[in-house]
């Protein structure tokens, strides 16, 4: 059985399945892409692609203004040309923070962060796996990832308790109960798996009773973390590990989705001087 909160189907230790953004229907597009830009001048980068030039700047004022508890800015670049896509994919770069967030409807939401923090690149795709819609966003989290995150259980069941448990059941009654107290905005509490001591039955029940969630989402910066939703209502696993890929920091988090995922105030400024840098070098 997998250690700490997330356990793979039927106990086996296959790694959490996490579906980062890529560009694969665009691989020649995207090869094309990088002669472009080693080659081209500022004047012939605008003229072969003018959506781009002029998507830049406004990305990086929209950076500026952005703070991390405002509302999100979406960009829509869904009809924008294939080598204008890809253009954009091969200058924004990617980030720490990439992921998946599926809808009710089956709509599912591949999301990677650029390499400038805040500035999100997110593209939904139907059941069939057809794209249907591709967005720049610039938020301290998509907002894809709040809505698919509601959509859980309000509370949990709290069923009888497994032979040879140790502590789940007064965990489930903290979690209910930091459920139901719960305000909006509310810092978030963190139960510490690594400082208690749990059981595999422990943590089989509580995965059992809290459900797995429709968000999934890796944070890789210095070693990695792994942030799920449980199918619990703002109940998140947040796994850290090193670079050797050992758990060293096991815990679940109610509240908002946890800041190793999000972008900081201090991240937007930063990356808004980063893309004018970007633009100057390319487009001028």
């Amino acid at each position: 059985m997998k250690a700490g909160f997330w356990i793979a189907p039927d106990g086996s230790d296959d790694a959490m399945t996490v579906m980062p953004i890529g560009y694969d229907a665009e691989a020649e597009a995207k090869r094309s892409v990088i002669a472009f830009l080693a080659t081209a001048s500022g004047e012939q980068a605008v003229a072969e692609c003018p959506r781009t030039a002029a998507l830049l700047p406004q990305l990086a004022d929209a950076l500026q203004a952005q703070r991390a508890d405002a509302p999100g800015r979406l960009f829509d670049i869904t009809d924008y040309e294939e080598k204008e896509r890809a253009l954009i994919g091969q200058v924004l770069g990617e980030g720490e923070v990439s992921g998946v967030a599926v809808l009710p409807d089956g709509v599912t939401a591949q999301i990677r962060e650029a390499s400038m923090a805040g500035l999100w690149r997110v593209r939904f795709g139907d059941a069939e796996g057809r794209l249907t819609a591709d967005y720049l966003e610039i938020a301290s989290i998509p907002h894809v990832v709040e809505r698919a995150a509601t959509v859980t259980a309000e509370r949990i069941a709290i069923g009888a308790e497994p032979e040879g448990a140790m502590n789940v059941m007064p965990m489930l009654a903290e979690i209910d109960a930091r459920m139901r107290g719960r305000e909006p905005g509310d810092p978030s509490h963190v139960i510490n798996f690594s400082l208690l001591p749990v059981s595999e039955i422990d943590m089989e029940h509580l995965q059992q009773t809290l459900g797995n969630g429709p968000v999934q989402l890796i944070s890789r910066g210095y070693g990695s973390a792994k942030i799920t939703a449980t199918g619990a209502r703002n109940v998140w696993s947040v796994q850290f590990f090193n670079a050797m890929g050992t758990i060293i920091l096991d815990t679940l988090e109610i509240g908002d989705t946890p800041a190793a995922a999000c972008a900081a105030d201090e991240d937007f400024h930063d990356s808004a001087e980063r893309l004018r840098e970007i633009h100057e070098a390319y487009f001028t």
